[in-house]
């Protein structure tokens, strides 16, 4: 099965969701992602028992971190997917991008480019 979802997403796989830190999140942001999102397993399904609990709560950290630098915590986001939900992830790959489009570019890299 061929799944379409938009080119702009750049997905890095990791052993297990409860890998990703809080400063992963944030340094994408910081190189210019206008969004981030994690996908990890059904909760309670985790191979390594709460690793994917673990990595929603860093989510939340970075989206209170976005918010109070002014960027926006809707820009990052935790879904939970079985790893026979393809077309699901295809289509939250879709929402997403055009959630992102909506809230415009990642304020962080405008600045950047005014800067230089």
């Amino acid at each position: 099965m061929r799944l379409q979802y938009p080119a702009n997403i750049k997905i890095i796989r990791v052993p297990c969701t409860g890998k990703i830190d809080v400063l992963h999140i944030l340094r994408a942001f910081e190189k210019g992602a206008d969004g981030v999102y994690a996908v990890g397993c059904m909760e309670g399904d985790c191979r390594y028992e709460s690793g994917n609990f673990r990595a929603k709560k860093r989510v939340e950290q970075a989206q209170q971190i976005l918010n109070t630098i002014g960027i926006s915590g809707e820009r990052t986001r935790m879904y939970n997917l079985s790893s026979g939900e393809g077309p699901l992830f295809a289509e939250i790959a879709r929402e997403m991008t055009e959630k992102i489009r909506k809230l415009g570019p990642n304020p962080i890299k405008l600045a950047k480019k005014k800067a230089a």
